[in-house]
């Protein structure tokens, strides 16, 4: 059985950090695309990262996070980490990450479709 699990969420004031970290198990993730997405109340979920790692290491991050979110991966550990660091209230939201089983980059880095696992999600609050 395939599972993703989130971690690392917390509250935070403004301008602090917080590491997440996405442990996928029952399955191990090679040359694929793994991806962040959030979900705020409210509103609708969006990718803010997402890195693909095979014969090229690639990252992609939304316009809104560029600067403060860095996504990375230990692929001897199957985990995804999403370092974000200078958050803003507007951060605040529910982070998933997602697991494409396919094994080639990622063509739609921020399209729910794109994906077949996910995570149950970790909580981001950020305070004023």
């Amino acid at each position: 059985q395939v599972q993703l699990v989130e971690s690392g969420g917390g509250s935070v004031p403004a301008g602090g950090s917080l590491r997440l970290s996405c442990a996928a198990s029952g399955y191990t993730y090679s040359s694929n695309c793994m991806s962040w997405f959030r979900q705020a109340p409210g509103k609708e979920r969006e990718g803010v990262a997402a890195i693909y790692t095979g014969s090229s290491f690639t990252t992609y991050y939304a316009n809104s996070v560029k600067g403060r979110f860095t996504v990375s991966r230990d692929s001897a550990k199957n985990t995804m980490y999403l370092q974000i660091n200078s958050l803003k209230p507007e951060d605040t939201a529910m982070y998933y990450c997602a697991a494409a089983r396919a094994s080639h980059r990622c063509y739609f880095p921020f399209s729910a479709a794109a994906y077949n696992d996910w995570g149950q999600g970790t909580q981001v609050i950020v305070s004023s």
